[in-house]
């Protein structure tokens, strides 16, 4: 049966390979999940039609057995009756009865294998459902490390790069030079400015100094 074969996938399906596969695992193991709930579902009404069957059979088969039965009582009242004729045609149906019985019995055993293989098939899956719903949060939280772990590891190998490292003190170096540079212009600026300031300061001394030695001369 195709549903026996889905129900033999999914039941051998190793839940941690199939997370270690997909691209989005916690998408996955829903749809894994999902899916199991819903073979099972079928599962359950299969296993509820192969029963009503098995229970169809069965009822035939003890119709089938009375009648064999019945037939076999006529055809010994006819041989009572010394009817030697009706008691022939009795067991001609009593024979025809047994032999139906026979090919009865072997569908009623064919039926009873297929209603415990699908009995099987259903406590395997609900036992791996079990099992899913168990380690689905388990599982998607060591693959959330797993994958943590290796962005950290890519992340050290980055660090620990030699020509990067190098790059970042060139780079270092050059920002200590630029500043360097930018503070001896503005210490320069700052001289000149002083140096103008008090340029102007020692004009104007002089100036107070020659008013004042004009004025104590009389000039």
């Amino acid at each position: 049966m195709a549903l026996l074969e889905r129900v033999s996938t999914l039941v051998r399906a190793n839940l941690n390979d199939l997370i270690d596969q997909a691209e989005d695992p916690e998408k996955m193991i829903k749809q894994v999940i999902l899916d199991m709930q819903n073979q099972l579902l079928q599962v359950k009404t299969q296993v509820a039609i192969a029963i009503a069957d098995q229970h169809l059979l069965e009822k035939k088969q003890k119709e089938n057995e009375d009648r064999h039965a019945e037939w076999t009582r006529r055809a010994e009242l006819a041989v009572d009756k010394k009817d030697d004729e009706l008691a022939r045609a009795a067991l001609e149906r009593a024979m025809s009865y047994k032999e139906l019985g026979e090919s009865f019995a072997q569908q009623v055993a064919d039926q009873k294998l297929e209603v415990e293989s699908l009995k099987t098939a259903l406590s395997k899956l609900d036992q791996k459902l079990s099992e899913a719903k168990a380690k689905a949060d388990l599982l998607i939280a060591q693959h959330r490390r797993s994958r943590a772990l290796g962005k950290a590891a890519d992340a050290h190998m980055v660090i620990g790069d030699g020509s990067k490292a190098a790059a970042f003190d060139r780079m270092k170096r050059k920002v200590a030079r630029s500043e360097a540079t930018s503070r001896a212009k503005s210490e320069m600026v700052v001289d000149d400015v002083e140096e103008r300031l008090a340029a102007l300061e020692k004009q104007d001394r002089i100036e107070q100094l020659l008013v004042e030695l004009k004025t104590k001369r009389g000039a």
